[in-house]
Protein backbone atom coordinates (compact mmCIF):
# COMPACT_ATOMS: atom_id res chain seq x y z
CA UNK A 1 0.00 0.00 0.00
CA UNK A 2 2.74 2.76 0.47
CA UNK A 3 3.70 4.91 3.47
CA UNK A 4 1.31 7.24 4.58
CA UNK A 5 1.40 11.31 3.41
CA UNK A 6 0.57 14.14 4.59
CA UNK A 7 -2.52 15.84 2.92
CA UNK A 8 -3.80 19.19 2.43
CA UNK A 9 -7.46 18.80 3.24
CA UNK A 10 -10.31 19.91 2.76
CA UNK A 11 -9.17 22.70 -0.21
CA UNK A 12 -6.93 23.80 2.98
CA UNK A 13 -3.39 23.47 4.68
CA UNK A 14 -1.24 21.84 7.15
CA UNK A 15 0.31 23.71 9.41
CA UNK A 16 3.91 25.00 9.32
CA UNK A 17 3.53 28.12 7.61
CA UNK A 18 2.48 31.38 9.01
CA UNK A 19 -0.84 33.09 7.52
CA UNK A 20 0.28 35.77 4.37
CA UNK A 21 3.58 34.91 4.38
CA UNK A 22 5.35 33.34 2.04
CA UNK A 23 7.19 30.07 2.17
CA UNK A 24 10.76 30.28 2.67
CA UNK A 25 12.02 30.44 -1.18
CA UNK A 26 14.65 27.34 -0.06
CA UNK A 27 11.35 25.99 -1.59
CA UNK A 28 11.28 22.89 1.77
CA UNK A 29 10.81 19.43 0.56
CA UNK A 30 8.42 17.49 1.75
CA UNK A 31 5.83 14.75 1.17
CA UNK A 32 3.00 15.94 1.15
CA UNK A 33 -0.31 16.66 -0.99
CA UNK A 34 -3.19 18.98 -1.96
CA UNK A 35 -6.77 17.80 -1.92
CA UNK A 36 -9.28 19.80 -4.10
CA UNK A 37 -13.11 19.22 -3.56
CA UNK A 38 -14.24 18.37 -7.22
CA UNK A 39 -17.59 17.77 -6.06
CA UNK A 40 -19.51 16.06 -2.62
CA UNK A 41 -18.27 12.80 -3.69
CA UNK A 42 -15.12 13.50 -5.86
CA UNK A 43 -11.71 15.01 -4.96
CA UNK A 44 -8.60 15.90 -6.76
CA UNK A 45 -4.73 15.85 -5.16
CA UNK A 46 -1.65 16.01 -6.46
CA UNK A 47 1.56 16.01 -4.89
CA UNK A 48 3.63 18.95 -3.76
CA UNK A 49 7.25 19.91 -3.77
CA UNK A 50 6.58 23.04 -1.40
CA UNK A 51 4.27 25.63 -0.61
CA UNK A 52 5.53 29.05 -1.95
CA UNK A 53 2.52 30.88 -0.43
CA UNK A 54 -0.46 30.77 1.52
CA UNK A 55 -3.10 33.53 3.17
CA UNK A 56 -6.15 35.19 2.52
CA UNK A 57 -6.28 38.69 1.28
CA UNK A 58 -9.49 40.89 2.01
CA UNK A 59 -11.55 38.38 -0.75
CA UNK A 60 -9.82 35.86 -1.61
CA UNK A 61 -8.29 32.53 0.18
CA UNK A 62 -5.29 32.62 -1.88
CA UNK A 63 -1.84 29.81 -2.74
CA UNK A 64 0.91 29.31 -4.42
CA UNK A 65 2.08 26.03 -4.62
CA UNK A 66 4.85 24.28 -6.52
CA UNK A 67 3.63 20.95 -7.87
CA UNK A 68 5.62 17.51 -8.77
CA UNK A 69 3.03 17.12 -11.75
CA UNK A 70 1.77 20.53 -12.57
CA UNK A 71 4.58 22.82 -12.03
CA UNK A 72 3.70 26.16 -9.87
CA UNK A 73 0.05 26.28 -9.23
CA UNK A 74 -2.57 29.10 -8.35
CA UNK A 75 -5.03 28.23 -6.36
CA UNK A 76 -8.19 30.82 -5.01
CA UNK A 77 -10.67 29.82 -2.59
CA UNK A 78 -9.85 26.25 -2.93
CA UNK A 79 -9.74 26.43 -6.83
CA UNK A 80 -7.24 25.48 -8.94
CA UNK A 81 -7.00 28.93 -11.17
CA UNK A 82 -4.00 27.84 -13.58
CA UNK A 83 -0.89 25.51 -13.37
CA UNK A 84 2.37 26.64 -14.78
CA UNK A 85 2.91 23.61 -17.43
CA UNK A 86 -0.92 23.94 -19.24
CA UNK A 87 -2.09 27.63 -18.64
CA UNK A 88 -1.38 28.09 -21.74
CA UNK A 89 -4.51 25.68 -23.26
CA UNK A 90 -6.81 28.19 -20.84
CA UNK A 91 -4.95 31.32 -21.86
CA UNK A 92 -5.19 30.55 -25.72
CA UNK A 93 -8.31 29.77 -25.92
CA UNK A 94 -10.01 32.67 -23.03
CA UNK A 95 -7.69 35.35 -25.06
CA UNK A 96 -7.25 34.63 -29.02
CA UNK A 97 -10.46 33.57 -30.35
CA UNK A 98 -12.18 37.07 -29.43
CA UNK A 99 -9.51 39.23 -31.38
CA UNK A 100 -8.68 36.65 -34.01
CA UNK A 101 -12.72 37.12 -35.02
CA UNK A 102 -12.29 40.95 -34.66
CA UNK A 103 -11.63 42.87 -38.00
CA UNK A 104 -9.19 45.36 -36.38
CA UNK A 105 -9.34 45.15 -32.19
CA UNK A 106 -7.07 48.00 -30.28
CA UNK A 107 -8.20 48.23 -26.90
CA UNK A 108 -8.93 44.95 -24.58
CA UNK A 109 -10.58 45.66 -20.95
CA UNK A 110 -9.73 42.38 -18.88
CA UNK A 111 -11.68 41.53 -15.48
CA UNK A 112 -9.87 39.77 -12.82
CA UNK A 113 -6.78 38.09 -14.63
CA UNK A 114 -4.28 39.06 -11.93
CA UNK A 115 -1.90 36.87 -12.94
CA UNK A 116 -1.07 38.46 -15.97
CA UNK A 117 -1.21 35.37 -18.18
CA UNK A 118 -4.43 36.73 -19.95
CA UNK A 119 -2.51 39.87 -20.36
CA UNK A 120 0.30 38.53 -21.84
CA UNK A 121 -1.71 36.38 -24.44
CA UNK A 122 -3.47 39.95 -25.31
CA UNK A 123 0.02 41.75 -25.76
CA UNK A 124 1.27 39.33 -28.31
CA UNK A 125 -1.54 40.84 -30.99
CA UNK A 126 0.47 43.63 -32.76
CA UNK A 127 -2.95 45.56 -33.30
CA UNK A 128 -3.40 45.98 -29.73
CA UNK A 129 -2.88 49.67 -28.10
CA UNK A 130 -3.68 48.95 -24.85
CA UNK A 131 -4.96 46.12 -22.19
CA UNK A 132 -7.07 47.37 -18.80
CA UNK A 133 -6.17 44.70 -16.52
CA UNK A 134 -8.73 45.18 -13.99
CA UNK A 135 -8.49 42.80 -10.29
CA UNK A 136 -10.12 43.49 -7.20
CA UNK A 137 -7.03 41.79 -5.28
CA UNK A 138 -3.81 43.74 -4.70
CA UNK A 139 -2.03 41.17 -3.02
CA UNK A 140 -3.23 38.13 -5.93
CA UNK A 141 -1.30 40.26 -8.01
CA UNK A 142 1.39 41.01 -6.28
CA UNK A 143 2.22 37.52 -5.47
CA UNK A 144 1.61 36.86 -9.22
CA UNK A 145 4.17 39.41 -10.26
CA UNK A 146 6.63 38.28 -7.74
CA UNK A 147 6.67 34.12 -8.31
CA UNK A 148 5.17 34.00 -11.70
CA UNK A 149 8.17 35.05 -13.93
CA UNK A 150 6.94 33.84 -17.41
CA UNK A 151 4.55 37.07 -17.02
CA UNK A 152 7.32 39.50 -15.75
CA UNK A 153 7.34 40.91 -19.35
CA UNK A 154 3.72 41.32 -19.91
CA UNK A 155 3.52 43.48 -16.29
CA UNK A 156 6.26 45.65 -17.96
CA UNK A 157 4.60 46.11 -20.90
CA UNK A 158 3.67 49.81 -21.70
CA UNK A 159 0.63 48.70 -23.27
CA UNK A 160 -0.47 47.23 -19.73
CA UNK A 161 -2.71 49.72 -17.89
CA UNK A 162 -2.88 48.12 -14.12
CA UNK A 163 -6.12 48.65 -12.22
CA UNK A 164 -6.75 47.70 -8.68
CA UNK A 165 -10.78 47.79 -8.30
CA UNK A 166 -14.15 45.91 -8.39
CA UNK A 167 -14.13 45.34 -12.22
CA UNK A 168 -18.05 46.29 -12.06
CA UNK A 169 -17.38 49.67 -10.59
CA UNK A 170 -14.31 50.51 -13.02
CA UNK A 171 -16.24 49.67 -15.91
CA UNK A 172 -19.33 51.77 -14.49
CA UNK A 173 -17.16 54.50 -13.58
CA UNK A 174 -15.29 54.41 -17.28
CA UNK A 175 -16.63 56.70 -20.20
CA UNK A 176 -14.37 55.04 -23.44
CA UNK A 177 -15.59 51.55 -25.02
CA UNK A 178 -13.47 48.58 -25.65
CA UNK A 179 -13.35 46.04 -28.83
CA UNK A 180 -12.97 43.14 -25.92
CA UNK A 181 -13.93 42.79 -22.84
CA UNK A 182 -12.71 39.41 -21.40
CA UNK A 183 -13.82 37.69 -18.00
CA UNK A 184 -11.11 35.82 -16.38
CA UNK A 185 -12.62 35.65 -13.23
CA UNK A 186 -12.69 33.08 -10.71
CA UNK A 187 -15.36 30.90 -10.65
CA UNK A 188 -18.67 31.35 -8.83
CA UNK A 189 -18.63 29.80 -5.72
CA UNK A 190 -20.79 30.79 -2.76
CA UNK A 191 -19.43 33.91 -0.39
CA UNK A 192 -16.51 34.51 -3.58
CA UNK A 193 -16.21 37.61 -4.40
CA UNK A 194 -16.87 37.51 -8.65
CA UNK A 195 -20.50 35.51 -8.97
CA UNK A 196 -22.25 39.28 -9.55
CA UNK A 197 -20.39 39.41 -12.43
CA UNK A 198 -21.68 36.75 -14.17
CA UNK A 199 -25.52 37.92 -14.00
CA UNK A 200 -27.48 39.45 -16.48
CA UNK A 201 -28.02 42.76 -15.20
CA UNK A 202 -24.26 43.47 -15.36
CA UNK A 203 -24.07 41.82 -18.79
CA UNK A 204 -27.11 44.09 -20.42
CA UNK A 205 -26.47 47.72 -18.29
CA UNK A 206 -22.87 47.59 -17.75
CA UNK A 207 -20.36 45.07 -19.82
CA UNK A 208 -22.61 45.71 -23.15
CA UNK A 209 -22.43 49.30 -23.09
CA UNK A 210 -19.22 49.47 -22.65
CA UNK A 211 -18.49 47.44 -26.18
CA UNK A 212 -17.86 48.99 -29.45
CA UNK A 213 -20.86 48.27 -32.23
CA UNK A 214 -18.60 45.63 -33.63
CA UNK A 215 -17.14 44.20 -29.98
CA UNK A 216 -16.88 41.04 -28.63
CA UNK A 217 -17.25 39.81 -25.24
CA UNK A 218 -15.73 36.48 -23.79
CA UNK A 219 -15.81 34.84 -20.47
CA UNK A 220 -14.27 31.78 -19.08
CA UNK A 221 -17.73 29.79 -18.02
CA UNK A 222 -16.33 26.67 -15.90
CA UNK A 223 -16.24 23.37 -16.04
CA UNK A 224 -18.04 21.82 -19.09
CA UNK A 225 -17.54 18.03 -19.03
CA UNK A 226 -20.00 15.84 -19.73
CA UNK A 227 -21.05 15.48 -15.36
CA UNK A 228 -20.30 19.16 -14.81
CA UNK A 229 -21.61 21.05 -17.46
CA UNK A 230 -24.82 21.82 -15.61
CA UNK A 231 -23.25 23.49 -12.65
CA UNK A 232 -23.02 26.98 -14.30
CA UNK A 233 -21.41 26.66 -18.14
CA UNK A 234 -24.95 26.06 -19.51
CA UNK A 235 -25.92 28.74 -17.28
CA UNK A 236 -23.44 31.49 -18.07
CA UNK A 237 -23.88 30.73 -22.07
CA UNK A 238 -27.92 30.83 -21.27
CA UNK A 239 -28.03 34.41 -19.39
CA UNK A 240 -25.21 35.53 -21.73
CA UNK A 241 -27.90 34.65 -24.73
CA UNK A 242 -30.69 37.09 -23.32
CA UNK A 243 -28.39 39.93 -24.03
CA UNK A 244 -26.27 39.19 -27.52
CA UNK A 245 -27.40 38.58 -30.97
CA UNK A 246 -24.55 35.80 -31.45
CA UNK A 247 -23.34 33.28 -28.78
CA UNK A 248 -20.32 30.83 -29.24
CA UNK A 249 -19.83 28.54 -26.60
CA UNK A 250 -16.55 26.20 -26.85
CA UNK A 251 -14.17 23.84 -24.83
CA UNK A 252 -11.40 22.51 -24.02
CA UNK A 253 -9.82 19.91 -22.18
CA UNK A 254 -7.25 21.23 -19.44
CA UNK A 255 -5.02 18.40 -17.68
CA UNK A 256 -4.46 20.43 -14.40
CA UNK A 257 -8.15 21.01 -14.05
CA UNK A 258 -8.87 17.58 -14.01
CA UNK A 259 -12.09 18.57 -16.67
CA UNK A 260 -12.40 19.84 -19.77
CA UNK A 261 -13.66 23.57 -19.28
CA UNK A 262 -15.65 25.69 -20.92
CA UNK A 263 -15.62 29.86 -22.57
CA UNK A 264 -18.72 31.62 -23.83
CA UNK A 265 -17.51 34.25 -26.63
CA UNK A 266 -20.54 37.07 -27.12
CA UNK A 267 -21.29 40.17 -29.89
CA UNK A 268 -24.22 41.61 -31.94
CA UNK A 269 -22.62 40.85 -34.86
CA UNK A 270 -22.04 37.39 -36.40
CA UNK A 271 -18.54 35.18 -35.90
CA UNK A 272 -18.30 34.23 -40.14
CA UNK A 273 -14.59 33.05 -40.35
CA UNK A 274 -13.43 29.79 -41.15
CA UNK A 275 -10.40 27.56 -40.20
CA UNK A 276 -8.29 28.76 -42.78
CA UNK A 277 -8.99 32.54 -42.02
CA UNK A 278 -8.35 32.05 -38.31
CA UNK A 279 -4.76 30.27 -39.45
CA UNK A 280 -4.01 33.52 -41.47
CA UNK A 281 -4.62 36.06 -38.98
CA UNK A 282 -2.94 34.50 -36.53
CA UNK A 283 -0.12 34.47 -39.28
CA UNK A 284 -0.96 37.88 -39.81
CA UNK A 285 -1.07 39.22 -36.52
CA UNK A 286 0.51 37.24 -33.08
CA UNK A 287 4.06 37.39 -32.33
CA UNK A 288 5.60 33.75 -31.88
CA UNK A 289 3.58 30.59 -31.68
CA UNK A 290 0.41 29.79 -30.38
CA UNK A 291 1.10 26.09 -28.09
CA UNK A 292 -2.76 25.25 -28.47
CA UNK A 293 -4.66 26.84 -30.94
CA UNK A 294 -5.58 26.76 -34.67
CA UNK A 295 -8.39 27.49 -36.70
CA UNK A 296 -9.53 23.71 -37.58
CA UNK A 297 -9.04 23.13 -33.27
CA UNK A 298 -11.24 26.03 -32.28
CA UNK A 299 -14.14 25.46 -34.42
CA UNK A 300 -13.88 21.92 -33.63
CA UNK A 301 -13.92 22.96 -29.70
CA UNK A 302 -17.40 24.51 -30.49
CA UNK A 303 -19.19 21.63 -31.66
CA UNK A 304 -20.44 19.88 -28.43
CA UNK A 305 -21.22 16.40 -27.69
CA UNK A 306 -24.63 15.65 -28.03
CA UNK A 307 -25.63 15.91 -24.16
CA UNK A 308 -24.01 19.21 -23.78
CA UNK A 309 -25.64 20.58 -26.81
CA UNK A 310 -29.37 19.17 -25.61
CA UNK A 311 -28.30 21.01 -22.65
CA UNK A 312 -27.02 24.28 -23.91
CA UNK A 313 -30.26 24.74 -26.32
CA UNK A 314 -32.76 23.73 -23.32
CA UNK A 315 -31.20 25.50 -20.52
CA UNK A 316 -33.52 27.94 -18.64
CA UNK A 317 -32.03 29.75 -15.95
CA UNK A 318 -30.46 32.59 -16.00
CA UNK A 319 -28.26 34.02 -14.18
CA UNK A 320 -29.38 36.53 -11.42
CA UNK A 321 -27.79 38.65 -7.86
CA UNK A 322 -30.70 37.11 -5.97
CA UNK A 323 -30.91 33.41 -8.15
CA UNK A 324 -27.05 32.44 -8.41
CA UNK A 325 -25.50 29.18 -9.53
CA UNK A 326 -22.46 27.91 -7.76
CA UNK A 327 -19.58 25.25 -8.39
CA UNK A 328 -19.11 23.15 -5.21
CA UNK A 329 -16.33 25.41 -3.19
CA UNK A 330 -16.87 28.45 -0.75
CA UNK A 331 -15.36 31.75 -0.81
CA UNK A 332 -13.43 33.58 2.31
CA UNK A 333 -17.29 35.58 2.49
CA UNK A 334 -18.91 32.11 3.75
CA UNK A 335 -16.11 32.29 6.56
CA UNK A 336 -17.55 35.17 8.47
Amino acid sequence: MGEAVEIFYPNGFCNGTTKNQPVDETHHQFDSWYEETIDEDLKWSFALKSVLYKGASEYQDIALLDTKRFGKVLVIDGKMQSAEVDEFIYHECLIHPALLFHSNPKTMFIMGGGEGSAAREALRHRSIDEVVMCDIDEEVVNFCRRYLTVNRDAFCNKKLNLVINDAKAELEKRNEKFDIIVGDLADPVEGGPCYQLYTKSFYEKILKPKLNENGIFVTQAGPAGIFTHKEVFSSIYNTIRQVFKYVLAYTAHVPSFADTWGWVMASDQPFSIGAEEIDKRIAERVDGELLYLNGSSFLSSATMNKTIYISLLNETHVYTEENARFIPGHGLGNHL
